[in-house]
């Protein structure tokens, strides 16, 4: 499925976007993702009531998400989606794919790369088979936690394309929860109005107007993340916290 066809199904309102400055050039805001996650969470103002989940991409965006889930006192779970890498340069991405197969192609780009049905099919398969080998390794079973009913927040590291953001969203709509917030540190300002659709409030801590983008321009320290430190956190966080 191509986005262009995705906000038809929607029926929120355009969110409410929340961010502390609008810049022209990135600047290294954040030592690494857990000042940027402590500094996150401090900036989200939740006056809710009811339940929350927070749902984080992993890797980066779990211990963005961590400091979050401890203030609301919610349970931490990963979300798995994963972007479709450009053959010629896998830093770039053409799309997503999250773990119950949808799927969410940028069109514009796919016009340039030549790519057949085929070669999407095979990269989208290979991808899908990483998301769900993660999903084994995190969570033990590839299953979403129930969310029906819950107000819930998606946490990434930041949002370059936006096309794994939207794919989350698009799989998180489909068990019904009460709202959904995206909570990211940093992203372009062409992609916070590409994805502000999908949500009941953005909060982004700072927001790039224009210029080359890169996520990691914002950190110190950005590193690739492992399984273990992944697994370390997700299992810190179920330790500590007991919740309903």
């Amino acid at each position: 499925m191509s986005f262009t066809a995705f906000p038809r199904l929607l029926v929120q309102i355009v969110a409410e976007v929340k961010s502390i400055k609008i810049i022209p050039i990135p600047f290294p805001a954040f030592r690494d993702r857990s000042d940027a996650g402590g500094k996150l969470a401090e900036f989200v103002n939740d006056t809710s009531n009811g339940p929350a989940t927070v749902l984080a991409l992993p890797r980066g965006g779990i211990p963005i998400a961590q400091p979050l889930a401890e203030t609301l006192q919610s349970p931490l779970e990963p979300i798995l989606v994963r972007k479709l890498p450009v053959p010629e340069s896998p830093e770039a991405g053409f799309g997503a794919v999250a773990i119950d197969g949808s799927r969410v192609l940028n069109e514009n780009l796919l016009t340039q790369l030549n790519l057949s049905d085929q070669e999407i099919d095979r990269i989208t398969k290979d991808v899908l088979e990483e998301v769900r080998r993660r999903a084994r390794e995190y969570m033990g079973h590839v299953q979403l936690p129930n969310i029906t009913g819950r107000r819930v927040y998606l946490v990434d590291d930041g949002l370059a394309s936006g096309y794994t953001c939207i794919v989350a969203a698009q799989m998180i709509q489909k068990f019904n929860p009460k709202s959904m917030v995206l909570a990211v540190p940093v992203a372009p300002q062409r992609t916070v109005s590409l994805v502000e659709i999908l949500f009941k409030e953005v909060y982004c801590l700072y927001i790039q107007s224009g210029g080359s983008f890169a996520v990691a321009s914002f950190y110190d320290d950005f590193h690739e993340m492992s399984d273990k430190e992944v697994l370390d956190i997700l299992e810190n966080h179920c330790n500590r916290n007991k919740y309903e």
